[in-house]
């Protein structure tokens, strides 16, 4: 499991609500509860937090997987 450092946790912030974020396992969990009332969770990867709202994340992630899908005919 990738731990983040301390140093590094008591500068980082959640995106959307600003609380500070706590490591659980491998993401980042928001101390203060959205709009929605849920913490937001952040994945870990390679030792890099994932800092973006849901609603980015998927946007990044359908936009990375079209530039695997290969070359497109215009």
């Amino acid at each position: 499991m990738p731990k983040v450092s301390p140093e590094l946790l008591s500068i980082l912030r959640c995106p959307v609500t600003g609380s500070p974020l706590e490591q659980d396992g491998e993401e980042l969990v928001s101390t203060a509860a959205a709009a929605s009332g849920e913490k937001l969770r952040y994945a870990i990867q390679d030792g890099i937090p994932l800092l973006l709202p849901p609603e980015l994340l998927a946007a990044a992630n359908a936009a990375a997987s079209d530039q695997h899908d290969g070359p497109r005919d215009a």
